[in-house]
């Protein structure tokens, strides 16, 4: 999940949304990120996530 910096609700990430930068599609606990928020049939969710 992803918890947005304006405190709303956490977000729903699935690791085929998170963009492929040449390695493994994986978080790490505490990173930053920029996605897009879309409504997925159990609530929010992010697509397009980028870690930076």
């Amino acid at each position: 999940f992803i918890t947005p910096d304006d405190g709303g609700p956490d977000v729903f990430v699935h690791f085929s949304a998170i963009d492929d930068q040449g390695g493994f599609r994986t978080l790490d606990e505490g990173q930053r990120v920029e996605y897009e928020a879309s409504q997925g049939e159990r609530g929010v969710q992010a697509d397009h996530v980028q870690p930076f």
